[in-house]
């Protein structure tokens, strides 16, 4: 089975910042074993600020600022609330 993207979304905010949403429906495997591939990310002025992702060999992890952490996955709908909840948090500072 190949990776089937199952969600796409990018939204370019007023003030040129941009969310990007990609999640992908993926073959388990150790590295995603909850069989999706995902990448949320959150841009403003061509830098990245807050993402979530799951790339090859690095694990479901969480960037926010300049600090990157593991990321517990447990469900997607979790995973959108985590993102959103991590972007409102940047955006009222």
């Amino acid at each position: 089975m190949k990776a089937e993207l199952i969600f796409h979304d990018k939204v370019v905010e007023h003030d040129n910042s941009i969310v990007e949403i990609k999640i992908w429906s993926v073959p388990v495997t150790s590295d995603r074993l909850h069989g999706y591939k995902y990448s949320m990310v959150y841009i403003k002025d061509g830098k990245r600020i807050v993402g979530y992702d799951n790339h090859t060999g690095k694990r479901d992890h969480r960037h926010y600022g300049n600090k990157e952490g593991p990321y517990r996955f447990t469900t997607i709908d979790k995973l959108f609330e985590d993102f959103y909840k991590d972007l409102r948090r940047y955006t009222k500072q």
